[in-house]
C-alpha cells in the first residue's frame, strides 16, 4: 500500500518537474540576454558620456594657451598672476555646452566663481594638456604695436557703434573700457593690456556685462587675455538641466512641469524671481546703451541667488538690437524661419520682396510671459490664478511692431509686476 502511494506521488509530480527542467534553460538564456543587454547599454552610455565630456570640456587647453601668451608678454590681466604663476584659480566642474566656449565652476580668493574662455577654431579638439599651443593667435592681433591711446580710443568707439548702435552714451562706455584695460592700475594702458581688453570685447557676454547693470547679471571679477571670471553660477530654475544632455529632449513637457513643482522654489519665491526677470526685460528695453533682445528664452537661462533674487544664468544669447538688425537687413528669405537670429529672435519675411523685415515677430516681453505661464501658474494661489493667467495671456499676444512697443509693453509689464508684488509684499518673501 505504501509503495502504491509513492508511485502515485511520483506520477503526480513528475510532469511538473520535467516541465520545470525543460523551461530552466530557456529562463537562463533570457536572463543572460537581459544581463548582456544591460551591460551593453550601460557601456554605451558611459562611452557617449566620456566622449562628449572629452569634446566639450577642454579647460586645460584654454589655460595652456592663455598662460603661454601671458608668459610671452602678449596679453595681460588682473588674474594672470594667480592663474598662471601662483595657480590660485581652481577649476572645478565643467559646465560647457559647446566645444568652442569653455565654462567651468571654480574657486578663486575663497569665492565660488565661474571661469569662461573661448577656444579658437584652429586649436585641435584632441589637444592634450601638454600639447604646444598655437604660436599665432589671431584673437590677440589688435591693436598693433605703435597704436596710440587716442587711436585705440577711436578704434573702441567705432567697434561699440557697430555693435550697439550710434548712441550718445557710448563715449562714457569707452571710458569704462579704458579704465578696465589698466589692469595693474599704473594710470597707463600697455600694448598687452590693450590687446587683452580688445579680445574681451569680441566676446558677446563680456560686452553685455559692461553694458548692463550688475543687478541681474553675474558680476565680473577679473580676467586674463580673453579668459574672464564672474561670480559663481546662480541656482538654476530648470531642473531638467541635471539630466544628461542626451536624455533632456526625451523628457515630456508634463514631466518638466512636475519637476518644476516638486524641485523648484515655493511659489512666493518664484514670484520674486519672476519680478526680477520682468525688471531685466525692462532694462533690456530701456538700457543706457541701447536695446537688447533675448534670443534664447528658456528656463535654463533663469537663475537666482541664495536670497531668490533673479540672475541671468547665461548672457550668450542676449544680442544688441544693432547686431540683430544688421543680420536681418537685406537677408534673402522664403519663410519667416529664414529670418531667425539665434534660437527664437524671428522677423517676418516679406514674400513679395523676398527679404526679412526689421521688426521681430515676438518681443522680449511676450516670450518671457510664455515662459512665466509654465513657471508661475502651477501652484499659484487660488485668488490670484485667474487674473494672473489673464494678464499672462494678454502679454503673450504682444507683437514686436515699433508702434506697439513703447507704451503698450510698458503698461502690460507694469501691471504684471504690480500684481505679483502685491501678493508677496509685507511678507518674508519680499
Amino acid at each position: 500500500m505504501r509503495r502504491l502511494r509513492r508511485l502515485a506521488h511520483l506520477a503526480l509530480f513528475c510532469p511538473f518537474s520535467k516541465g520545470l527542467q525543460g523551461r530552466l534553460p530557456g529562463l537562463r538564456v533570457k536572463y543572460v540576454f537581459l544581463l548582456w543587454l544591460g551591460i551593453f547599454v550601460g557601456s554605451w552610455l558611459v562611452y557617449v558620456h566620456y566622449s562628449t565630456y572629452a569634446e566639450l570640456c577642454r579647460g586645460h587647453v584654454c589655460q595652456v594657451v592663455i598662460c603661454d601668451q601671458y608668459r610671452k608678454g602678449i596679453i595681460s590681466g588682473s588674474i594672470c598672476q594667480d592663474l598662471c604663476n601662483l595657480h590660485k584659480v581652481e577649476w572645478r566642474a565643467c559646465l560647457s555646452s559647446v566645444p568652442g566656449w569653455q565654462v567651468y565652476s571654480g574657486l578663486w580668493q575663497g569665492k565660488e566663481v565661474t571661469i569662461k574662455c573661448g577656444i579658437e577654431e584652429g586649436l585641435n579638439s584632441k589637444a592634450r594638456s601638454d600639447a604646444a599651443p598655437r604660436q599665432e593667435l589671431v584673437l590677440f592681433d589688435k591693436p598693433t604695436r605703435g597704436t596710440s591711446i587716442k587711436e585705440f580710443r577711436e578704434m573702441t568707439l567705432s567697434f561699440l557703434k557697430a555693435n550697439l548702435g550710434d548712441l550718445p552714451s557710448l563715449p562714457a562706455l569707452v571710458g569704462r573700457v579704458l579704465l578696465m584695460a589698466d589692469f595693474n592700475k599704473d594710470s597707463r594702458v600697455s600694448l598687452a593690456e590693450a590687446k587683452s581688453v580688445w579680445a574681451l570685447l569680441q566676446r558677446n557676454e563680456f560686452l553685455l556685462l559692461l553694458s548692463l547693470q550688475e543687478d541681474h547679471a553675474s558680476r565680473l571679477l577679473g580676467s586674463c587675455g580673453d579668459l574672464y571670471v564672474t561670480e559663481g553660477v546662480p541656482h538654476g530654475s530648470w531642473h531638467g538641466a541635471a539630466l544628461p544632455p542626451l536624455l533632456r529632449p526625451l523628457l515630456p513637457s508634463a514631466l518638466h512641469t512636475a519637476l518644476q513643482q516638486w524641485l523648484g522654489p515655493a511659489w512666493p519665491w518664484r514670484a520674486k524671481i519672476a519680478i526680477g526677470l520682468l525688471e531685466f526685460v525692462e532694462e533690456l528695453f530701456h538700457g543706457a546703451y541701447g536695446t537688447f533682445y533675448m534670443c534664447e528664452t528658456t528656463l535654463a537661462n533663469v537663475g537666482y541667488t541664495a536670497k531668490y533674487d533673479f540672475k541671468m544664468a547665461d548672457l550668450q544669447q542676449v544680442a544688441p538690437e544693432a547686431a540683430v538688425r544688421r543680420f536681418l537687413r537685406g537677408r534673402h528669405c522664403e519663410h519667416s524661419a529664414d529670418c531667425t537670429y539665434g534660437r527664437d529672435c524671428r522677423a517676418p519675411c516679406d514674400k513679395l520682396m523676398r527679404q526679412c523685415k526689421g521688426d521681430l515677430i515676438q518681443p522680449n516681453l511676450a516670450k518671457v510671459c510664455e515662459l512665466l505661464r509654465d513657471y508661475l501658474l502651477p501652484g499659484a494661489p487660488a485668488d490670484l490664478r485667474e487674473e494672473l493667467g489673464k494678464q499672462l495671456r494678454t502679454c503673450t499676444t504682444l507683437s514686436g511692431l515699433a508702434s506697439q512697443v513703447e507704451a503698450h509693453h510698458s503698461l502690460v509689464l507694469s501691471h504684471l509686476k504690480t500684481l505679483l508684488w502685491k501678493k508677496i509684499s509685507n511678507t518674508k518673501y519680499s
